[in-house]
């Protein structure tokens, strides 16, 4: 099945326009942004067949009586599902609305624009199939079982904008009852390309890991997700900081919900405090929350990852002035070091689907993070830097990560996902030729373009 996706030629990314919130965008981009998600036809999505049907043979074969075959062989082996359908390049984007990027609970109505967003760059990026599911419930347990019901149908699950902490408990309950793949990218996508960006920036300022101290300001998913994930790098827990919208995490706070509490200090202290000589700052909060002043007082050369949409917690300029050796990522395109889930959530369930794994696990996660740090090491190819408005960068403290659009990112990513998952034991059916698979990775994406841009043409003309 083949999913086609119509640009406006204005538009140079336009998944970005969903980053927004409506107060914050100009008028001309309100208006373009309708326009865009309205014409030549609504929404983001279409469905396509890729196998002909044009004769009594094709109807033949494509449904009765022809269709019986597969059926009855994949009742004898289920795992023929995945020669015979599309199963095994199918991910469903669920979500309930409950907690939509910058935009809070708008409702599963409202959240569709979104997944379908979600749905576009799995295919853009990675030549995934989706189907968005947009689920009208609430309550964790019910969302639960709902879920566990389409288990038949995909061959991973991308949990999506449900709310802290029950996404947490949805995740974790799904992922030990299905026996598919189930990814919550707010936590996770987060987490690894904030990773490989920690990964280079440690390295390039001569850090250990396990001594440095690490202040997060936003407990939701990602800021929670992100924290455990840098424990898996090599920070210590006992070195990260905790903040949420009533102060430090600490065990003298009552009624800490169990997400929050392992990170509990043993005691309170205000945010100044946490952040003098800190060597991290990761924000999952508000804008302007970082103020000069504060950034002052960490240590040499400090790490600052600013991620508040759509405005960061300090920007590029104010970080730069008051401490030019830091290193600032946030989630702006037009900014040094995009810190964008789409760098990698795209090409974890690449090779997740292509090794048809149980699971994702952190072997995995920790993969894709040092795949994406190592991928900044290499030469920018001028096709990235024209992309970048003609500017030169390479490695260094303004290039920790590789740009959202660096089209080796999935022939580097996906490959080593794929190996993690084979060496940690999840993988059912191997690759043997790695080399090979980063070929086909390649000529696919290069062929998912060509369609695009047919399927676009033909709308425009």
């Amino acid at each position: 099945m083949l999913y086609c996706f119509y640009f406006v030629e204005k538009v140079a990314h336009p998944f970005a326009y969903i980053h927004y919130k409506i107060s914050t965008m100009s008028l001309d981009i309100r208006i373009d942004a309708l326009q865009y998600h309205a014409q030549p036809r609504p929404g983001k999505m279409e469905t396509l067949p890729c196998k002909p049907c044009f004769t009594q043979r094709d109807l033949t074969l494509a449904y009765s009586p022809g269709v019986a075959e597969p059926c009855l062989r994949i009742e004898e082996d289920p795992s023929l599902s995945s020669l015979y359908t599309g199963k095994s390049n199918l991910v469903g984007v669920i979500s309930n609305g409950t907690a939509v990027l910058g935009l809070g609970n708008i409702g599963p109505d409202a959240s569709k624009p979104v997944m379908e967003g979600k749905a576009m760059l799995f295919k853009i990026f990675a030549d995934i199939d989706v189907f968005d599911i947009e689920l009208n419930v609430k309550e964790p347990e019910q969302l639960i079982q709902v879920i566990k019901t389409m288990e038949p149908t995909f061959g991973a699950i991308n949990l999506e904008d449900i709310k802290a902490p029950e996404c947490f408990m949805v995740e974790e309950r799904l992922k030990e009852e299905m026996n598919i793949p189930v990814f919550h990218d707010d936590q996770h996508g987060t987490a690894v390309i904030s990773g490989a960006a920690l990964l280079n920036a440690a390295e390039l300022t001569h850090r250990e890991l396990s001594k440095m101290k690490c202040v997060v300001v936003g407990a939701g998913a990602a800021g929670i997700a992100c924290a455990k994930f840098y424990m898996s790098l090599g920070i210590k827990r006992e070195n990260i900081y905790m903040f949420d919208t009533q102060g430090l995490i600490h065990v003298g706070r009552n009624n800490l919900h169990s997400s929050k509490a392992q990170f509990a200090q043993e005691s309170d202290c205000s945010l100044e405090e946490a952040l003098t000589g800190a060597d991290i700052f990761l924000g999952l909060s508000k804008k302007g929350l970082l103020t000069q002043s504060m950034v002052k007082l960490m240590a040499p050369s400090p790490i600052i990852f600013a991620c508040a949409n759509p405005d960061p917690e300090i920007t590029y300029a104010e970080a730069k002035e008051a401490r030019p050796d830091c290193i600032m990522g946030s989630g702006r395109s037009d900014w040094p070091n995009q810190v964008n889930n789409v760098s990698c959530f795209p090409f974890i369930f690449r090779a997740a689907l292509d090794v048809h794994a149980t699971e994702i696990n952190e072997q995995m996660k920790i993969a894709a993070a040092r795949s994406l740090a190592d991928l900044a090491k290499e030469p920018v190819p001028q096709s990235i830097i024209d992309a970048y408005g003609g500017d030169e960068f390479s490695f260094g403290i303004d290039y920790v990560i590789p740009k959202p659009i660096d089209p080796r990112i999935i022939e580097w990513q996906s490959p080593a996902v794929a190996r993690a998952a084979m060496v940690s034991g999840v993988a059912q059916a191997p690759i043997r030729d790695m080399e090979a698979y980063r070929l086909e990775l390649r000529k696919r994406i290069d062929a998912v373009h060509a369609r695009t841009k047919c399927v676009v043409e033909s709308y425009n003309q």
